[in-house]
């Protein structure tokens, strides 16, 4: 099922590869058991991972399978552009792409390369926001939580 599962400070982080490009990397529970990397893409990927762990300015290349529709990937796109340390509303990045918010939020519910694509510095307006289509689940605000904070934002940490 996964290329290569990696502990984190939140829980552990789950790769897929498939075909030569990462294909999905997904948030797990702590007592999911870590599986070392099965391919040189997954070893790499688990590489920059770690790498933004200990340093959330360091950037990631990696080949990304082209998955999502055109607007899907618009925003995607967009997010990718939203620095380390800095946060924009989903109101705020839906008028870059000449959408609304709640497409906008769906769109980033549905991000299959967290992390690589920083949906976590997309925030709700009066608050966090929700985050991977678990807006109630504790356990990913958690993640959501721990990423802003280790990027500097604070404000969204408690």
């Amino acid at each position: 099922m996964f290329s290569a599962v990696m502990s984190a400070p939140f829980g552990k982080v789950g790769i897929r590869i498939a075909q030569g490009e990462v294909r999905e990397i997904v948030y797990l529970p702590q007592e999911t058991p870590v599986l070392a990397p099965d391919t040189p893409l997954a070893q790499q990927a688990v590489a920059q991972i770690e790498r933004y762990l200990h340093q959330p300015s360091a950037a990631f290349a990696l080949p990304l399978a082209g998955l999502g529709s055109a607007f899907q990937r618009r925003v995607w796109q967009a997010i990718s552009g939203i620095a380390p340390g800095q946060v924009l509303t989903y109101g705020q990045l839906a008028q870059q792409v000449g959408s609304v918010p709640r497409a906008v939020g769906q769109a980033c519910g549905s991000n299959l390369f967290p992390l690589v694509i920083p949906c976590h510095r997309v925030v709700a307006a009066n608050g966090i926001g929700g985050f991977a289509h678990h807006a109630g689940d504790d356990f990913f605000r958690q993640v959501k939580r721990w990423l802003l904070a280790h990027e500097g934002v604070l404000r969204y940490a408690a």
